[in-house]
C-alpha cells in the first residue's frame, strides 16, 4: 500500500486531532476529484508498518485519531495498521467513495465517511450531500458536525 502524503488535519473528523494518511491507487475516479493524483496505483511511498508506527509513537499524546482517504482496496494491510492504532489508544476513521465499507473494515473503526463526491450535491458541509459521516459503533449519522450555523 502507497501513501501520497501524511498531514496532521483537524476538520475531517470533528473534535479530534487526526493524523491523515492519502492512499494512493483509488479505483473509484469520482468526477470533479480534488486529488486525482491518488488514482494511479504506487504513487508516493510505501506505507510500512515501521513508517506507520514511528509516525503514531511521534504524535501519542497530541493526536486522538489516525484517518485514512482511501486504501480499503488494500484490505489486508488496511486492517493490520487500523488495529495497531487502535493498539496505540487512537479512535479510526476511513473516507471512501464507496456507499458501504466491508464489515472487516468496519469493525476496526470508529468513524467512516461514505459516498462518491459529487460536485453537485456538495461536500459534508452542505446538507444536501450524498456522503454521510458516521460513528460505526452506534451508526449515527454525524453531517451535523460539519455544517456552519
Amino acid at each position: 500500500m502507497f501513501y501520497h502524503d501524511f498531514q496532521v488535519v483537524l476538520q475531517e473528523v470533528p473534535g479530534e486531532i487526526s493524523l491523515c494518511f492519502s492512499i494512493s491507487g483509488c479505483p473509484l475516479r469520482c468526477k470533479g476529484c480534488h486529488s486525482p493524483y491518488l488514482w494511479k496505483e504506487g504513487h508516493g511511498a510505501r506505507l510500512t508498518s515501521t513508517i506507520f508506527k514511528k509516525r503514531l509513537g511521534q504524535y501519542k499524546g497530541f493526536a486522538s485519531c489516525v484517518l485514512f482517504m482511501g486504501g480499503e482496496w488494500h484490505p489486508k494491510e488496511l486492517i493490520s495498521l487500523l488495529k495497531y492504532a487502535r493498539e496505540q489508544g487512537y479512535k479510526t476513521c476511513l473516507y471512501t467513495g464507496l456507499e458501504q465499507v466491508h464489515p472487516s473494515i468496519l469493525e476496526h473503526l470508529t468513524f467512516v465517511k461514505t459516498g462518491k463526491w459529487d460536485k453537485n450535491l456538495g461536500g459534508l458541509d452542505r446538507k444536501t450531500t450524498n456522503q454521510v459521516f458516521r460513528e460505526v459503533v452506534t451508526y449515527r449519522p454525524l453531517n451535523h458536525l460539519f455544517i456552519p450555523k
